[in-house]
């Protein structure tokens, strides 16, 4: 039988990605995150001692603790917030637990950018289409939940990223940015290894539909097709990102959970 408010790792893969995810915080001491310098997706560090400064970052959000190995760190402070009013949970076997679990990404912790006034900042072109809303929405929903993102013209990207130390991405001659015939978001997918069978399924439909090689996939027209009715309905990038995010959860979802599912007519009438 589980413990009381203690979550699988199974049970966590099911909910990283979505939009209602809990708070994942990582309360690994140093010297054993400096073993294995890996992430949970989407998730932080934080000292296990400053938990007011924790309570202060979740702002009453439900949140997962993980240690090393799941047992006195992080069952100790996810019983201190609820008993603070804090919906916590701990994960099972912690940090070994999820590093042994074969569907589980892990996160190098070197290849994320470092923060700038406490969050990663990134800058690419103004007026975003597919490429330019599908990686911020990865990166918010697996990678930096609180990350910023600079719109600006195509020009002064990188004078901006220069002048803010922001990341660049997704313009011509930069790190996170296309690779051959694979685009900004396989870039992505690599480098923070985030390669499971739905982002790739995923992945799939936006390089087709970022690259114009429709023919590679059948949901490509479609995103394209939504990706420009988006661009011209929002004048403000940032609003036009946030009807963006809504978008790509609903694609991986399909790409989760749906991707076999079809629609006919009359309803039940076999193909």
């Amino acid at each position: 039988m589980a413990a009381p408010n203690e979550i699988t790792v199974p049970q966590l893969l099911r909910l990283i990605g979505l939009p209602d995810a809990p708070v994942i915080v990582d309360i690994s001491i140093d010297p054993d995150f400096a073993d294995d310098p890996y992430l949970i997706p989407g998730s932080f560090r934080h000292p296990h001692t400053d938990i007011e400064g924790l309570k202060s970052r979740l702002q009453g959000r439900a949140c997962v603790i993980t240690c090393q190995k799941g047992i006195k760190l992080s069952q100790g402070l996810a019983a201190w917030l609820r008993q603070d009013g804090i919906k916590a949970e701990y994960l099972k076997g912690g940090m070994y637990g999820w590093r042994d679990h074969d569907a589980a990404p892990r996160i190098p912790f070197a290849a994320i950018p470092a923060p700038v006034a406490g969050n990663t900042l990134w800058v690419t072109r103004h007026r975003p289409k597919i490429d330019r809303i599908a990686c911020p929405w990865l990166i918010r929903r697996f990678v930096d939940p609180t990350a910023r993102f600079l719109f600006v013209s195509p020009a002064e990207v990188m004078g901006v990223a220069d002048r803010y130390g922001a990341t660049p991405f997704d313009v011509e001659d930069v790190f996170w940015s296309h690779r051959g015939e694979n685009c900004t978001f396989d870039t992505m997918l690599d480098e923070f290894a985030l390669h499971t069978e739905a982002l790739d399924r995923l992945a799939q439909v936006v390089r087709a539909a970022d690259t114009n090689t429709h023919d590679k996939s059948p949901q490509a027209s479609g995103l394209l097709a939504l990706s420009v009715g988006l661009s011209r309905q929002y004048r403000d990038d940032l609003e036009q990102l946030e009807a963006g995010m809504a978008l790509y959860d609903a694609m991986y979802r399909w790409a989760r959970d749906g991707s076999d599912e079809g629609h006919d007519w009359p309803a039940g009438s076999k193909q």
